[in-house]
């Protein structure tokens, strides 16, 4: 077994370490139902709905057109349908959930971490979720218990956290997917206003873990980089594939060591080494 990935193992079971998931875990999973990369959500959307030739394959402009000259609820109603179904949790899914993490990130819309989690920790656990201003106007994030019932605020208490940045299918319909979703988030993201105070306080001197997540787009690596704000000077990445220029700088500048390995892969060896943890 690759030594630094049984010592990652051994960080997530003290907490000091926060996994970051990406649309790619979805790769992970047998029953794959849903859309699983922004492209095949584009043109999941735009099979339904006519939009120019030229946008059909970019996911935010291409739900910003359909916003525009059909109805956000549209947009809603589209995105709702795409991800109704919720994959199994993978052997992965399973293990992170399991392991001594605090803090999940998960920056796709489906419902599969939540579902693992719900396997895992039953009732100790409590999700946030971005929140389009579209329809919330005012509020960046909404929060649930495990049992998708909406709280007025975190509890104070809260042991164990999933944060959606992007929103997600299950218990809400909340979605950050249209240009102007984003245009709403990126301008008061550089002072933290859309990232929750929980979300602050726990990032606070832990590791981040990326998993089945790229950086070749502007969008991601802002995310990113404002999500782990603050953190510790360490970091991996699960990057089987050459890193694009601008990853490579992005990986340099956020001191994030990649793991050149196939997802599936390194999947395994994670999960063997958290096994002892999950059995005791």
């Amino acid at each position: 077994m690759n030594a630094l990935i049984r010592d990652i193992a051994q960080q997530l079971d003290t907490g000091s370490v926060i996994p970051y998931l990406g649309p790619e875990m979805l790769s992970l999973c047998s029953d794959l139902k849903v859309p699983a990369t922004p492209l095949a959500l584009a043109e999941m959307m735009t099979s339904k709905v006519s939009v120019p030739h030229k946008i059909r394959k970019r996911l935010t402009q291409a739900a910003q057109f359909i916003e525009n000259f059909k109805h956000r609820k549209s947009v809603v109603h589209l995105m709702n349908e795409a991800f109704a179904s919720s994959p199994a949790p993978s052997a992965l899914h399973l293990a992170l959930a399991g392991s001594g993490a605090g803090l999940w990130v998960d920056t796709w819309y489906d419902d599969t971490m939540a579902a693992a989690l719900a396997q895992t920790q039953k009732a100790d656990w409590a999700q946030v979720q971005g929140l389009s201003q579209s329809e919330h106007f005012g509020n960046w994030t909404g929060a649930y218990a495990a049992d998708g019932a909406a709280l007025p605020a975190l509890p104070a208490d809260t042991a164990r956290l999933l944060y959606k940045p992007m929103g997600s299918h299950s218990p809400a319909g909340n979605f950050l997917v249209s240009d102007s979703d984003y245009v709403e988030v990126l301008t008061e993201i550089d002072i933290q206003t859309p990232i929750p105070a929980a979300v602050q306080a726990w990032r606070s001197g832990r590791n981040f873990l990326f998993v089945g997540c790229r950086f070749d787009d502007q969008l991601t690596r802002c995310f990113a980089r404002q999500i782990m704000k603050r953190s510790s000077d360490k970091h991996w990445a699960v990057l089987p594939n050459e890193p694009t220029r601008m990853e490579a700088r992005f990986l340099e500048e956020q001191n994030i060591t990649r793991i050149a390995m196939p997802l599936a892969e390194f999947a395994d060896q994670l999960v063997a080494a958290l096994q002892p943890a999950l059995a005791a």
